[in-house]
C-alpha cells in the first residue's frame, strides 16, 4: 500500500469565502500515483472547513446568507468566546459544514458523483491556513 501525504496552503482575503480545491486535489493524486484507494481531505484549522458540493455562485452565496442567520457574526457579545477573540461564530459555521471529506478514487480518478466538487470553506480568513490531503492506496 502507498501513502502519500501533503498540505495544501490558503490564504482567503478577507473573513469568509469558499475556494474550489478540486484541481488541487487532482494533482495530488497525480503526484502520488495512486489507482485505487482513498484520499482523506481536512481542514487543519477549527474555523476552516472542508466540504463537498456544486461549484455554483448562486448556492455559495446561499451557504453564506444561512451560515450568518444560524451563527451571526454580530453582535459579537453573544458568544462567550468572543471574550478573549472574534471568532465564535466561525467555530460553529465550521461545525456545521464540516472538518473533512473522504472520496474514492478508482482508476486514477476521484469518483465523484455529479456535480460533486470540493471546497475549502474559510470563516475567519485574513491569514495562512492550511488543509491536509492524505491518499492512501495502490
Amino acid at each position: 500500500m502507498k501513502i502519500f501525504r501533503k498540505e495544501l496552503w490558503f490564504n482567503v482575503p478577507s473573513r469568509r469565502g469558499f475556494i474550489n480545491i478540486t484541481p488541487q486535489i487532482e494533482e495530488c493524486l497525480k503526484e502520488s500515483g495512486i489507482r485505487e484507494g482513498l484520499i482523506l481531505v481536512n481542514a487543519m484549522h477549527i474555523t476552516a472547513s472542508v466540504f463537498i458540493n456544486d461549484d455554483e455562485s448562486g448556492l455559495h452565496q446561499d451557504f453564506e446568507v444561512w451560515l450568518e442567520k444560524l451563527a451571526p457574526h454580530a453582535p459579537e457579545a453573544q458568544y462567550r468566546h468572543n471574550v478573549c477573540e472574534d471568532n465564535a461564530d466561525a467555530h460553529l459555521k465550521r461545525q456545521v459544514m464540516g472538518r473533512e471529506v473522504v472520496v474514492a478514487v478508482t482508476n486514477g480518478k476521484l469518483d465523484f458523483g455529479p456535480w460533486e466538487q470540493i471546497f475549502y470553506g474559510e470563516f475567519d480568513g485574513r491569514r495562512k491556513k492550511r488543509a491536509l490531503v492524505k491518499i492512501i492506496g495502490e
